[in-house]
């Protein structure tokens, strides 16, 4: 496991942007995911270890885009039809090495390898048969419906860089370049728990002034939607010792420890001294609403990320926090979400010096134009403004008031995660 430096979260007292979090995890974390190789058939989701190189031209050889017939285009006549006999039949199953050369046209089919010479293919429904004979049509160009071998990639080439998050296209392009296996990297290991004393897991019974685990339980699905490893070390309560012993037994066999809550300076905020007990801590001051206070530290080779505790606060710095955070200790590339813009349907009012994300819903105006309808209830300890909307709009940092019919940012929950 790669060691992160004492200092590699240390920053100034003020509120800092989304770009300077960004910049700061990119330029002070390191790597901490090995490799391994994996079949192609588990790689998709995982994070390529190094370039893959494409093994062989895709197409390999030079193929029939359509089913039609395969000419040499010299020998089309300038003006009007011309009148090919047809000489040959290739079909797909045919090899490069069994197309014999053609003297005239040949009948060819999908992905059957074009035969020497022949540089351009008619569609069948563009051409009219004579007996043995084929009429084409004036004006098509050469090279027409034809693709060419390395048309899509070339032998040597890089299919997939490193870093990438491999998708269901990435792992295609992969088995056509001849690979069986992929190098990828480990999934990161995250410890992840909740504290408190008034905390009880769902399905228990409820003692008055207790609440469910609800954080935990949604971290949990995050981080897995994110690739991690996840151990659930449930509820810990408020006891001092205990609370660093788990903590520093975490860090010995995870990358990451995650938490909600119990953070701040209170006298029953315990996480705090237990974290500055087993390693280093520093407090990030967000210039974002909802979840501006943020513990980060680093225990052992572990990272540790304290989040707030209110659950939208969570959601939103897992997002612009600790997503990309996973990502450069996952060793992927940094991908920036890119939003989608929408008409405001409300007015609204934030400071300066503040990005706010607000829950909305949408739904088409009457010109068309797509209107962002926000959520009636701004708290960020309402769960319901997650599950009722369909995403995020983002407000920028300078913005200090929004009119209705403004273009703004939008993030959709499905684009999150």
């Amino acid at each position: 496991m790669a060691q992160l430096a004492d200092d590699c979260f240390a920053f100034g007292g003020r509120l800092m942007t989304i770009e300077e979090v960004l910049a700061l995890i990119q330029e002070r974390l390191p790597v901490v995911a090995g490799v391994e190789t994996v079949p192609l058939a588990l790689a998709d989701g995982r994070i390529a270890a190094e370039d893959i190189l494409a093994r062989n031209d895709v197409p390999p050889f030079a193929n029939s885009a359509v089913d039609g017939y395969a000419v040499r285009h010299a020998e089309l006549a300038a003006e009007g039809e011309t009148l090919l006999p047809v000489t040959a039949r290739i079909a797909a199953r045919i090899s490069g090495g069994d197309a014999q050369a053609i003297n005239g046209a040949a009948r060819i089919f999908t992905g059957a390898p074009m035969p020497p010479g022949a540089d351009t293919v008619f569609m069948q429904e563009d051409v009219r048969l004579e007996g043995g004979r084929v009429a084409l049509p004036q004006g098509l160009k050469a090279g027409a419906n034809m693709r060419p071998a390395g048309e899509d990639i070339a032998a040597g080439a890089v299919a997939i860089p490193a870093g990438r998050r491999l998708r269901p296209q990435d792992v295609a392009l992969a088995a056509a370049t001849g690979h069986a296996s992929l190098p990828v990297r480990t999934r990161l290991r995250v410890a992840l728990f909740s504290t408190g004393d008034e905390l009880v897991a769902p399905g228990e019974p409820l003692p008055p002034g207790a609440v469910y685990d609800s954080n935990r339980a949604m971290l949990g699905a995050l981080l897995r939607r994110l690739g991690a490893e996840v151990s659930d070390l449930g509820v810990l309560r408020d006891d001092p010792l205990m609370l660093t012993e788990r903590i520093a037994d975490a860090a010995r066999d995870h990358d990451l420890i995650l938490t909600s809550g119990g953070v701040s300076t209170g006298e029953e905020d315990h996480v705090k001294a237990a974290v500055e007990a087993a390693g280093q801590l520093v407090f990030w001051r967000l210039g974002i609403k909802p979840g501006r206070p943020l513990a980060m530290g680093a225990v052992g080779g572990a990272a540790f990320v304290g989040l707030p505790g209110n659950p939208v606060a969570v959601y939103v710095t897992m997002l612009f926090v600790v997503r990309p955070l996973m990502a450069r200790l996952g060793g992927a590339l940094h991908e920036p979400l890119a939003p989608r813009l929408v008409r405001a349907a409300f007015p609204y009012r934030k400071k300066s010096g503040r990005r706010e994300f607000v829950r909305v819903s949408l739904a088409p105006g009457a010109d068309g134009v797509t209107d962002a309808h926000k959520f009636p209830r701004d708290g960020a300890g309402v769960l319901t403004s997650l599950t009722e909307s369909d995403g995020l709009a983002e407000l920028a940092d300078d913005v200090t008031r929004v009119a209705e019919g403004d273009m703004i940012a939008f993030y959709p929950h499905g684009l999150l995660w």
